[in-house]
């Protein structure tokens, strides 16, 4: 890539990470253009045998014919997606802890059972973290309340993590963009997320609309004969489609003019599913208009030279 006259794109082929990360800085410090190919054709992959310099020749000659631009990572939105990472990964580790916890209550004594029985989580988990087992370390009996109560230390120390991070990317998200936490429905988790999915440079996304395709909120036809609907979408980023999902049901409860739209497609004889792919999709225009877009100025329009 060094080699390449500033005025052309960089071409290069390459495992789909490790070729970005390479190609982040280029922009920056090199001033090329980097775009990101298609794959090649599996089919031609299989029939005629996998080769480096024949694939590198091919991903030079999509890159000619390419129009999308990478997501870059060098933002404040990167910043919340590391922050989402560790988040995402002690609430998997936490929901793991509380499953085992009341796995191994089965295997205690009837009198611990008895005793933790029925306890809401945050009270079971403070009453095995308080507790002190006492006997012989060959005692299964003894063994599962050594077991308990360390699990439950592992949950508070996940739980303070996950407060940590949270604490972290709430201020971000309201930085990164201030008028898409004012929506109704939307919290600091699911904007962080929506905002991951556009990145740090959503001009990316040519339009609202595929935005909406990216977040797999854009409608599928199902239509046969005179019945018109549309179905699932089950491509896109999944956990962008969550968000949406969560904004909706939140709406759906608490908001009068999302109350008032599905009291009236319900009189139409649509599903509940169907309004709810149908409000994801006007969800999806909303929060695209209000992603932090940047701002072109006179001199970029108009260089002077």
């Amino acid at each position: 890539m060094a080699r390449l006259p500033r005025r052309d794109p960089g071409r290069g082929d390459g495992r789909h990470r490790l070729l970005r990360r390479r190609a982040r800085p280029l922009p920056a410090r090199n001033g090329l253009t980097v775009i990101e190919a298609d794959r090649p054709d599996r089919k031609a992959r299989r029939a005629n045998g996998k080769s480096d310099p024949v694939d590198a020749y091919a991903a030079a000659v999509l890159s000619g014919r390419a129009t999308g631009t990478p997501k870059t990572r060098d933002g404040i939105v990167e910043a919340i997606r590391v922050l989402r990472v560790v988040r995402n990964s002690a609430v998997k580790a936490r929901t793991q802890v509380i499953n085992q916890i009341r796995t191994l209550m089965v295997s205690a004594t009837s009198e611990v059972r008895d005793k933790l029985r029925g306890l809401p989580t945050k009270a079971l988990i403070d009453t095995l973290a308080r507790s002190r087992p006492t006997g012989s370390p060959d005692d299964p009996a003894y063994t599962v309340k050594v077991a308990l109560h360390r699990l439950a230390r592992r949950y508070q120390v996940l739980d303070d993590e996950i407060r940590d991070a949270e604490a972290e990317t709430g201020p971000l998200v309201t930085q990164a963009a201030p008028r898409l936490v004012a929506l109704p429905g939307v919290g600091p988790e699911t904007a962080g997320q929506l905002l991951e999915t556009a990145g740090d440079n959503p001009e990316h996304l040519r339009s609202e609309a595929s935005f909406a395709h990216l977040c797999a909120a854009s409608p599928i036809s199902a239509s046969s004969g005179r019945t018109h609907r549309h179905r699932l979408n089950r491509g896109g980023d999944r956990q962008a489609n969550k968000a949406l999902h969560t904004i909706v049901l939140v709406r759906m409860k608490y908001d009068p003019r999302t109350q008032q739209y599905v009291s009236r497609r319900t009189a139409e004889g649509m599903s509940k599913m169907e309004i709810i792919r149908c409000l994801k999709r006007f969800v999806a225009r909303e929060i695209y208009r209000l992603l932090p877009h940047p701002q072109i100025t006179s001199e970029q329009l108009c260089p002077t030279t």
